[in-house]
């Protein structure tokens, strides 16, 4: 029952992680015919690394002097790479952790 209810507690997880890099389960449900685990984590990486690109972005065009780019706008960017970024480790150590959790069952 426990591996239950962590396996519930990782799939909010990929939830929130899919949620924070803008995309939606019922999105890749509808691209794909259904939603499966490597689409949705796919497009989650893709979101992360979209959201890094983009503060990257900023980041240099702030530095290069462009008057279009705000210093808050590019913390901001930079704060939600961060934290997708983090996101995204967190639900792989959590992947790592349940996959070792099943690999030490007993059978």
């Amino acid at each position: 029952m426990n591996n239950i209810t962590a396996m519930d507690g990782l799939l909010a997880q990929m939830r929130v992680a899919a949620a924070a890099a803008g995309l939606s389960t019922q999105a890749v449900a509808a691209e794909s015919g259904q939603a499966n685990f490597s689409s949705v984590l796919k497009s989650a990486l893709d979101g992360v690394a979209q959201s890094q690109a983009t503060s990257a972005a900023m980041q240099k065009a702030f530095v290069m002097g462009d008057e279009g780019t705000s210093l808050s706008d590019t913390m901001i960017a930079v704060q939600k790479a961060s934290i997708s970024l983090q996101t995204a480790v967190q639900v792989r150590s959590k992947i790592v952790q349940a996959y070792n959790d099943i690999m030490n069952m007993q059978v």
